[in-house]
C-alpha cells in the first residue's frame, strides 16, 4: 500500500503520513539492498519524495525518522495545544474529563487501530475461545498488527508475549494486575512463551531510592506477578539489572536500538532535556530489546525472527512506536501490540493511581476492612446529591469509579449490565452499588494474598533463571 500513488494522501492524518513515509523509506532501502532495477527505484523514491511533501504540507514539519509529530505525541513537561487535551505519556496521564481519556482520540493521534468486532470474533475462531471479558468491554480497545500475529499463528507460525512492570514500590496495586491477568489469558490460549521484563534500572534512574531497594521491589513485584498463576515451564520473569549482565543477545540489542535513535528522537518522543542525567536517555533501547527474540537465546535457540506481540496500557506506547520504527533497520520484525484503559483512581478517571498514594487504589496487601473502609470513603460516585433526586433522575455511569472498577473485576456480563440499568434508573442507590464492589473486591484479593504466600524465594528463584522453556525453535 505504501507505494499505492492512487490513495488519497489528504486523507491520512499527519500520524498515518508519518508511518508511510516510514514504511516507503524502508521500501526503498530495501529495493536498493536487493539491487532491483533502476526504473522500480526511481518510482519508489518518487513516491517517497511524493510522500515527503504531503507530510511537510500537512504538519509544517520536516520528516524525521522516528519522530512522529510533535503535536500528536505529548511529551512530559505537559505542553497541549488545547486546554482540553488528554496528557498520556509513560509517566503521566491526565485529562479533564469525568469519564476518562479520550480513546477514540487517542488512538488517531498515536496512529493506532481500534479493535474492533470483526477482530475479536477472529481471535475467538483462532483460540476457540470465548474472548476474554477486557476484550468484550474494549478494557483492550487498540492494537497495532495483530491481524499480522493472528496470521501467523493460523499458518503454524510461533509468536511470544512480552509485558513489563515498573517496581516502584513493594506493594502492587489491583490496577497493576490488569496487564498481567489478559497476559496469562493469552499466554494459555495461544500457548505461547512469555517475557516479564522489572525495570528495577528504570525506577532506580526516575525515583528518589537506592538501586538495591529498586532491586528489592522487583523481587517482591515478581512475587505478585507469579501470584497471577503463570506456568513456570512457559515463562521467563528477568530483572534489568540481573539480567543485561548475563545475555550478550540482550545487550547486543540494547546497543544496535541506540545506534539507530538519536538524541533529538528521545527528546521529541519523551520530552527529555539537557539536564536529564544519560541513564534516562538511553533507557527507551532497554524497554525496546525484548521485543526481539534474539533477546533471549535460551528460550528461542538463537532465532531472530520470531514476531513479539506486547499486552500493555497505552501509555508505554511512545516506548514501541520507537521500536517500531528501528526494528526494519536493525533486522528484527516489528513487534505487534495490544493496548488496554487506563485503570481509574478512586478519586476519579481524571489520573491513573499513584502507588504512592495509598488511598488511591486498593492495594494487594489491604485487609477486608481497608478495602471496605477505601471503597466507601473514598471512591468517587456518579450518584446524586439526595436519595430523592437519585430515585428521580439516576446516576451516572460514566463517571461512577464503582461501575468502572466492576467492569474490570465482575466477570457476569449480564450482572454487570442489570448493576448499570438499575444505577442508571435509579433503582439502585450508591451505597448499595459500593456494597457489590466490596463483595467483588475482599475475595479477590485475599485470593491473590493466600496465592502469594505460597510463592517461596525460590520460586521466584526458579522464574528469574535463564533457560529454555517448553518450547520448540
Amino acid at each position: 500500500m505504501a507505494d499505492s500513488p492512487n490513495c488519497d494522501l489528504n486523507s491520512l492524518s499527519p500520524l498515518q503520513l508519518f508511518e508511510r513515509v516510514t514504511e516507503q523509506g524502508e521500501k526503498v532501502r530495501a529495493l536498493k539492498a536487493g539491487k532491483a532495477p533502476k526504473d522500480e527505484i526511481d518510482a519508489a523514491v518518487r513516491m517517497l519524495l511524493s510522500l515527503k511533501l504531503s507530510y511537510k504540507t500537512t504538519t509544517g514539519q520536516d520528516y524525521q525518522a522516528g519522530l512522529p509529530p510533535k503535536d500528536l505525541v505529548l511529551i512530559n513537561n505537559g505542553t497541549a495545544k488545547e486546554e482540553d487535551e488528554d496528557l498520556v505519556d509513560p509517566w503521566n496521564v491526565q485529562t479533564s474529563n469525568a469519564k476518562g481519556v479520550d480513546y477514540d482520540k487517542l488512538i488517531v493521534r498515536f496512529g493506532s487501530s481500534k479493535i474492533d468486532t470483526d477482530l475479536i470474533n477472529r481471535i475467538e475462531r483462532a483460540t476457540g475461545q470465548k474472548p476474554h471479558h477486557f476484550l468484550r468491554r474494549g478494557i483492550f480497545f487498540s492494537h497495532r498488527d495483530m491481524d499480522q500475529v493472528l496470521d501467523a499463528y493460523e499458518n503454524k507460525k510461533p509468536f511470544y508475549l512480552y509485558t513489563g512492570r515498573g517496581p516502584s514500590s513493594q506493594a502492587m496495586h489491583v490496577g497493576h494486575l490488569i496487564p498481567f491477568m489478559f497476559t496469562k489469558w493469552l499466554q494459555e490460549v495461544f500457548d505461547v512463551p512469555l517475557v516479564i521484563q522489572l525495570t528495577d534500572d528504570e525506577k532506580y534512574l526516575w525515583k528518589d531510592m537506592t538501586i538495591e531497594k529498586a532491586h528489592e521491589y522487583a523481587r517482591e513485584n515478581a512475587k505478585d506477578i507469579i501470584a497471577c498463576g503463570f506456568d513456570i515451564n512457559k515463562t521467563f520473569i528477568f530483572s534489568d539489572l540481573d539480567y543485561l549482565g548475563t545475555s550478550a543477545g540482550f545487550y547486543k540489542n540494547i546497543v544496535k536500538v541506540q545506534k539507530h535513535v538519536t538524541f533529538n528522537q528521545v527528546k521529541g518522543i519523551f520530552g527529555f532535556t539537557d539536564s536529564d542525567c544519560i541513564g534516562k536517555i538511553s533507557f527507551p533501547a532497554i524497554q525496546a530489546a525484548p521485543s526481539f527474540s534474539s533477546s533471549f537465546p535460551q528460550i528461542f535457540n538463537g532465532k531472530e525472527n520470531i514476531q513479539c506481540l506486547i499486552p500493555c496500557a497505552i501509555d508505554q506506547d511512545p516506548y514501541f512506536r520507537m521500536t517500531r520504527d528501528v526494528a526494519p533497520r536493525i533486522g528484527q520484525p516489528k513487534p505487534a501490540l495490544l493496548h488496554s484503559v487506563f485503570f481509574p483512581a478512586l478519586q476519579g478517571a481524571q489520573t491513573k493511581m499513584s502507588a504512592s498514594d495509598p488511598n488511591s487504589s486498593i492495594f494487594l496487601t489491604d485487609t477486608a476492612k481497608q478495602i471496605k473502609t477505601k471503597i466507601n470513603k473514598h471512591a468517587f460516585s456518579g450518584g446524586r446529591d439526595t436519595i430523592e433526586e437519585h430515585r428521580k433522575y439516576g446516576g451516572n455511569c460514566d463517571v461512577d469509579v464503582s461501575i468502572m472498577y466492576l467492569t474490570f473485576f465482575l466477570e457476569d456480563d449480564d450482572r454487570l449490565e442489570q448493576l448499570k440499568q438499575a444505577y442508571t434508573s435509579g433503582e439502585l442507590l450508591t451505597g448499595e452499588l459500593k456494597k457489590v464492589l466490596i463483595e467483588t473486591m475482599q475475595p479477590l484479593v485475599a485470593a491473590h494474598q493466600e496465592r502469594r504466600k505460597q510463592v517461596t524465594d525460590e520460586i521466584v528463584k526458579q522464574f528469574m533463571t535463564p533457560r529454555k522453556l517448553a518450547f520448540e525453535f
